[in-house]
């Protein structure tokens, strides 16, 4: 089963989602309390796409829990009975019946959403039986680490016709989404927002952004040969972990505070002296030499290790950037002086 959402990447109202959850009904009735209406609205709404919550999940919003729910066990939790709990003991009964009714419609309208909790490998075997034009609006309109385990699992001569399909797609009808998304649901019976999305780049450098290296190079390649102009574009568009050298110390060093320690270690395994030195010089000296003793006492590990590693910092800086926290600059363009 796929996690249910990305813990590289989340937004506000999931993250204070994640959080309430993790510290219970008691604790979340109180923090609604403290909210508006529209507020309890979205994070009831992000509740309700969450099934467990793992560690990684849980210190990307709050460092202080890490060890508490260190490990891969994960926290099963019943998201309906617990939004239902909290949000009647924080409103009156007709604002709370408003609330998860409002919810429920949500829930029921957002296209591929029931994607999360289907086998990639199942989901995957059914969507390429598909037009590629039509693979290529799903995997549109999923949530981008879905459609990247997706587009890995595609046969090799599929994977650029299909890229260079979403990075072209226009918009969708709202009408063809649902009818795509109630037919690919019906086919998966078993497993289990309005639509209107449309494809385009920076989908396909989302998408791009999750897969292995040899799916990206593989895509990458295609486009260059169809359209070198768009593969230019793509490139400007992705940050990968080598670019981390080129941004200033301080947005380096809040990316340090949300990267855990062993991701860090595998990421530098691989890394030129530059980014190496650049990992070093923004860590305080016990740090920079705990770090070093690590990669010193590291073994051979699997290429695909360090490559997830890696895209779990990028993942980190591109959350941050998101947030405002930080700059992300690529190129002459984005300098300041």
């Amino acid at each position: 089963m796929a996690d249910p959402i990305d813990p590289e990447s989340i937004s506000g109202p999931r993250k204070a989602a994640i959080f309430l959850m993790a510290m219970g009904e008691e604790y979340a009735t109180k923090a609604f309390e403290k909210m508006n209406e529209l507020e309890i609205s979205d994070v009831a709404f992000e509740m309700s796409l969450i099934d467990y919550i793992t560690p990684e999940m849980l210190k990307a919003v709050s460092l202080d829990f890490v060890d508490q729910f260190e490990g891969e066990s994960k926290m099963i939790i019943e998201s309906d009975s617990f939004i239902k709990n909290v949000v009647k003991k924080t409103l009156k009964d007709k604002e709370a019946d408003a609330i998860l009714d409002d919810l429920e419609k949500k829930k029921q309208d957002k296209p591929f959403i029931w994607s999360r909790n289907v086998n990639v490998g199942t989901l995957a075997g059914y969507v390429e039986g598909e037009h590629p034009q039509t693979i290529a609006m799903i995997l549109a309109h999923m949530p981008s680490e879905i459609s990247s385990d997706i587009l890995m699992s595609l046969p090799e001569e599929l994977k650029g016709d299909i890229a260079m399909r979403i990075a072209r797609l226009g918009q969708i009808s709202e009408d063809v989404v649902r009818d795509v998304d109630r037919a690919l649901k019906l086919e998966l019976s078993g497993a289990v927002g309005p639509g209107g999305k449309a494809g385009g780049l920076q989908v396909l450098v989302d998408i791009i952004n999750g897969v292995d290296k040899t799916t990206e190079d593989m895509v990458m390649e295609f486009v260059e040969e169809d359209n070198p102009e768009m593969a230019n574009d793509i490139r400007n568009l992705m940050f990968v972990f080598e670019d981390l050298t080129s941004i200033d110390d301080t947005a380096m060093r809040e990316i340090l505070k949300k990267v855990e320690g062993q991701q860090l270690t595998y990421a530098l395994k691989t890394a030129t002296d530059e980014m190496k030195e650049k990992i070093f010089s923004n860590l305080s000296q016990r740090a920079g030499e705990m770090l070093k003793d690590d990669l010193d006492a590291m073994g051979p590990v699997r290429l695909a290790e360090v490559e997830e590693a890696q895209q779990a910092v990028v993942r980190a800086a591109k959350e941050l950037e998101a947030d405002g926290t930080i700059t992300l600059g690529k190129g002459k363009d984005d300098v300041l002086v």
